[in-house]
């Protein structure tokens, strides 16, 4: 039990942790595309603005996007944003809300220019203007054409992104805290969110940031599965820190593999290679995406390429000596192409898989890449739970942004180069409420006297465990369940018996062992906390797909084949109580209005490529 002495400072079984204060009008917790869009929005408007990151700016995870960002801009061709719409709406297998699909849509191209104001290198065409390569599932007249809506700086556009952001932030005054840990949110008694407390992982020194709004930009949480295209910073901080809030996870069954991981690594290879005429073959020399989808081809929506290179595969026509993966070809184009729009490709299948993309395939297998689910969000960014029997309740003092949240635009499926624009669309629309909400340097309440104390609890808890299994063992058993039993296709007995066996890493818990007491760089307490956070959300990942009986988008069973719009158009809810991990389940209607007249509804229909 805690008590608090001096300036707040907590004392736990005699240890004492003296801590600093922090007050900001905004606290962003992430330093990727989304945080950093938002800190310079914040900023921009007179905000005291404080960014929290684990890593460097620079090193978030938004400098590895490699493809493009979707706008559009009709550089190409003719564009129009509602086209893009109904894409993303069919993208999302109807699960997307369709207000916020409008909002990203419509403000697509302004984000996408002020990027190139800012300063982003983006590709050109010869007539000066940015240069936009087809991804799949873009179309033009609502899928009649091929559309070419994905700006691209060559295949490094999420570096190029991320380094003109970091720039943009530093000409305003936010503070960036680099190299900090959050640990938890801060909630008061009124359901509040009044900070976080965060660990500087140099000195081992504890700091508590108290603020009118935190925002949470802290990534996916895809190192729960043993293959997965994210760095290994991807643990789902915040989505964590929502569960232990008490606050629930929305639509964690819809996980997104990428057609094309290089085979043994799982480094990501762009889906702007098959944009620049990239295509698939089996062990025949078959171009089979023409059996699967006809029109689109190779150019289907990611979840249609990774079930149809599953099928090749368990159907005996991989590629190598155990027939386990596909081969990807671009030894068909102009190498002048490959060097000038697909240089880090090239370079990355030379030294992960040690081919020459000019003259031979790439070995490729679907890949973890994305996660659809986190925390729900409406289209301002701010966090959202069921309450009183109001599915859209927001949670005061709380946004999401970007893959740690579910503004659902990308509902069970997210088509590729929708990512990035779903960064700065919503980043900027999180800074414009933080704008509209908060005078600048109005005065906070004093912080509850125990605002500190749960995530010291689990710190010190964590910091000595003692027991027999090294972290690393537990976190290889819970990735081996995730890859096993919630990968392409699910059938309801896989599912639970996944269920059964992650529940199995769960209780190996108490028995979990850390070698390292010291606070400062000790990288076994951080890896601890961090499988703390992706063990939590694996768990109501599985249990939300054994709930889950019907097969759309991402989530597909074969015992449910078919899409059930009249059960199961909802977003999923799960709450997971921090100590017993049972998961509980609800469900929020998917928002089936529009946020103007320009455009209707868009009905559900059969989606195929």
């Amino acid at each position: 039990m805690a008590t608090n002495g001096g300036n707040g400072a907590p004392n736990y079984n005699g240890r004492a942790y003296p801590i600093e204060d922090h007050t900001y009008d905004v606290i962003v917790v992430g330093a990727g595309g989304s945080g950093l869009r938002a800190v310079v929005g914040c900023s921009e408007a007179g905000l005291k603005t404080a960014c929290i990151t684990k890593v460097f700016p620079t090193r978030s995870h938004t400098v590895a996007a490699q493809g493009g960002i979707s706008a559009s801009l009709g550089n190409m061709g003719e564009d129009d944003w509602r086209w893009h719409m109904y894409d993303t709406v069919k993208g999302a297998d109807w699960l997307g809300d369709q207000d916020s699909i409008e909002y990203l849509c419509r403000n697509a191209p302004a984000a996408v220019y002020e990027l190139e104001h800012w300063g982003v290198p983006f590709s050109r065409l010869e007539n000066g203007k940015i240069y936009q390569r087809p991804f799949g599932g873009m179309t033009t007249h609502y899928g009649k054409g091929t559309a070419q809506r994905t700006a691209a700086a060559a295949d490094r556009t999420g570096h190029a992104i991320l380094h003109t952001l970091y720039g943009a932030a530093l000409k305003h005054q936010a503070e960036f805290f680099i190299e900090y840990f959050a640990l938890d949110l801060i909630m008061d008694d009124e359901g509040r969110c009044r900070g976080v407390i965060a660990l500087k992982l140099d000195d081992g020194t504890l700091h508590r940031f108290r603020g009118h709004t935190t925002i949470l930009a802290t990534g996916g949480y895809g190192r729960a599965y043993f293959s997965c295209t994210s760095a290994h910073t991807c643990t789902g901080d915040g989505g964590a820190m929502a569960l232990r809030a008490g606050l629930p996870l929305q639509d964690m069954e819809f996980v997104q593999f990428h057609p094309t991981g290089i085979y043994g690594s799982g480094c990501l290879i762009t889906e702007g290679s098959r944009g620049e005429g990239g295509y698939l073959t089996n062990s025949e020399g078959e171009r089979f995406m023409e059996r699967y989808a006809p029109s689109a081809k190779d150019l289907a929506s990611r979840d249609v390429v990774s079930r149809a290179m599953t099928i090749e595969i368990r159907e005996g026509r991989g590629v190598g000596a155990k027939k386990d993966h596909i081969f990807l070809h671009l030894d068909h184009l102009d190498p002048k192409v490959l060097a000038e729009r697909l240089p880090g490709i090239s370079e990355s299948a030379r030294i992960f898989a040690g081919v020459d993309v000019t003259r031979e395939p790439i070995p490729v297998i679907p890949t973890v890449h994305y996660n659809m689910g986190g925390i729900a969000t409406n289209y301002h960014g701010e966090a959202l739970t069921k309450r009183d029997g109001n599915d859209d309740s927001i949670i005061p003092g709380l946004m999401a942004l970007g893959e740690a949240g579910c503004v659902s635009v990308h509902g069970a499926n997210r088509l590729g180069s929708n990512s990035l624009i779903d960064l700065v669309v919503f980043g900027r629309a999180a800074g414009l409420r933080c704008a509209e909400t908060i005078k600048p340097n109005e005065r906070q309440p004093d912080l509850p006297k125990d605002s500190a104390d749960k995530a010291l609890s689990r710190l010190d808890h964590l910091r000595h465990a003692n027991g027999g299994t090294p972290t690393a063992v537990l976190r290889a058993r819970m990735q081996d369940v995730m890859q096993t039993n919630c990968a392409v296709f699910r059938t309801g007995e896989v599912l639970e018996e996944g269920s059964k066996k992650i529940h199995e890493v769960v209780a190996g818990l108490p028995d979990i062992k850390v070698t390292d007491r010291s606070l400062i760089w000790n990288t076994d307490l951080i890896e601890t906390l961090e499988f703390d956070n992706l063990i939590a959300q694996a768990v109501v990942t599985m249990d939300s797909a054994v709930n889950r009986k019907e097969s759309r988008g991402a989530h597909a069973r074969e015992d449910f084949p078919d899409r059930d719009d009249k059960n199961w158009m909802t977003h999923s809810l799960a709450w997971l109580d921090p100590k017993s991990f049972k998961v509980t389940l609800d469900s929020r209607p998917v928002h089936t209005y529009t946020m103007t007249n320009d455009i209707a509804y868009i009905e559900p229909k059969a989606r195929v490529y």
